[in-house]
């Protein structure tokens, strides 16, 4: 996005997301044991959002707290897998990922998904913390330092569709012939990957990649035996005669499309760059 034009940011690239099994215990769960029941959405006391707070401390909140919070409506519901994990592939969590527990909010931002939980609280507006309020917040190309109004955008959760070719860089030298396209795609809130289409000629003509999640089972959006909040992988081989741009984009259950261009979607903050992916080859000597 500073290419375009700078923002105020940390440099992801392609590789801010990661995939694990999880494991602890459902929010909805330990929610019902002190007396809120699945699929609340407010309290008697006028409860309408869970936060979550961290013993970590952040320059952001003047040296208190980071925190975070979700609706209770998300919270309270045991489709929506909110978990208190403990444990990460099958081991005890480790010291970065958040030991001893942490929240894990599958399909919203990482941002909400708070590390090392101190507590949790059920409070009767959004959680006023700097990372709610004043960061992660999607505004339109208009918007810019001199003219930011904070209150006037609701805080990112869910995250739209994505896709990243993994096995080529930009600027990567090949041998001409047989090519291994592959990556990943995601989509928020539960939505699947309808499909992944790859271009070899920068986008004049498209073909659909094969999904998967599971080396050998083919991958249907929404499909009852899918992992619904992991990532779908893709893969597709084809002949690269020549220098070319490869261009990958995803589209998810609800039809939502990657944007084909960083201009469009540009903002101040720098979040949420899902514009379609483009990997630039050369035809020359091989260093895969």
């Amino acid at each position: 996005m500073s290419i375009t034009r700078k923002v105020k940011g940390v440099g992801w690239n392609v590789s801010a997301i990661g995939n694990a099994v999880w494991g602890g215990a459902k929010l909805a769960d330990i929610l019902e044991l002190i007396g809120v029941p699945k699929l609340t959405s407010s309290t008697q006391s006028g409860g309408k959002h869970i936060e979550f707070v961290s013993i970590d401390k952040c320059e952001e909140e003047n040296g208190g707290p980071y925190k975070a919070s979700i609706p209770l409506s998300q919270a309270t519901n045991p489709e929506a897998d909110v978990l208190l994990a403990y444990e990460m592939n099958g081991e005890p969590l480790n010291r970065d990922h958040g030991y001893p527990l942490r929240v894990i909010v599958p399909g919203v931002i990482g941002a909400r998904s708070v590390k090392w939980l101190d507590s949790i609280n059920i409070i009767a507006e959004e959680c006023q913390g700097f990372f709610m309020q004043k960061d992660y917040k999607m505004f339109p190309p208009s918007v810019d330092w001199g003219n930011i109004s904070w209150n006037t955008r609701k805080p990112q959760m869910d995250f739209p569709v994505q896709s990243v070719i993994c096995s080529l860089e930009d600027a990567q030298s090949i041998k001409p012939g047989k090519v291994r396209i592959s990556g990943y795609a995601v989509s928020g809130g539960c939505r699947g990957i309808e499909r992944v289409d790859v271009s070899i000629d920068g986008g004049k003509t498209w073909r659909e990649a094969t999904r998967f999640q599971k080396t050998g089972t083919p991958y249907i959006a929404d499909g009852i035996s899918n992992d619904k909040w992991a990532w779908v992988l893709f893969e597709l081989t084809v002949d690269i005669p020549q220098s070319t741009e490869i261009i990958a984009k995803a589209v998810d259950s609800a039809a939502n499309v990657q944007p084909e261009k960083v201009q469009d979607i540009w903002n101040l903050r720098g979040i949420l760059n899902t514009s379609w992916h483009r990997v630039h080859v050369r035809i020359g000597h091989s260093n895969m």
